[in-house]
């Protein structure tokens, strides 16, 4: 998981990336709503957890440039502020949810985690069209310039995972985690053959999986 923080309270990033080494998470700290709004325009992140009162933009203005970029990533807000209406703001804005400060770190990364499978599975049956390609993520179901070719499950969610995220690295272990999760018994090997195959079946288009030496593997468009 790929999380953006935009706080400008230092202690408060500092304490939270510190977390996100321990439960092995990835994460991005900005302290500027303007520089946030970059950050999370970028499409990089699994979810984004946003202060409302921010320096040069705030998180409400930043949520709302995000919807109306079509921009769908998970917002996480967070306010000082407890009133009903404050709150009720933050959700109309954009926000899939809020959490109220001085808050617990275990409530945080729980809410962080329940707003990544949410939105995961809010994902799935979904349309996803990139260049020549259309794959169906409810049926398993891909399309390369009108041709359809029936996907096995973990093939089709790996494609899944790069389509929604052209671009963005994922390591070995993220996409163990996110395809088949780091309990399981699969080794690294699996997830080659996987890459291989989906690699032939794309060969011809305009998209392609590169492997990032030491890393793993990046969906790029031509």
């Amino acid at each position: 998981m790929r999380i953006l923080f935009v706080e400008d309270e230092k202690k408060i990033t500092d304490a939270l990336k510190a977390l996100c080494e321990v439960n092995g998470y990835d994460c991005d700290v900005v302290h500027d709503g303007e520089e946030g709004l970059i950050y999370a325009l970028s499409d990089a992140y699994d979810i984004i957890v946003l202060d409302i009162m921010l320096p040069g933009m705030s998180g409400l203005e930043i949520v709302r440039k995000m919807r109306e970029n079509k921009k769908n990533t998970a917002v996480l807000m967070l306010t000082a502020k407890s009133s009903v209406d404050d709150r009720v703001a933050g959700l109309k804005s954009g926000a899939d949810d809020y959490l109220t400060k001085p808050f617990s770190a275990k409530e945080l990364f729980a809410r962080i985690e329940a707003l990544c499978r949410r939105s995961f599975s809010e994902y799935q049956g979904q349309i996803i069209e990139l260049n020549e390609l259309s794959y169906d993520a409810k049926s398993n179901l891909l399309l390369i310039n009108g041709k359809e070719q029936q996907l096995p499950l973990k093939e089709a969610k790996l494609l899944e995972l790069f389509l929604k995220h052209p671009g963005q690295v994922f390591t070995r272990e993220q996409i163990l985690d996110k395809i088949w999760g780091l309990d399981s018994y699969v080794t690294e090997n699996n997830i080659e053959i996987h890459v291989h195959n989906l690699r032939k079946k794309i060969s011809n288009t305009s998209v392609s999986i590169k492997t990032v030496r030491g890393i793993g593997y990046v969906l790029k468009v031509s």
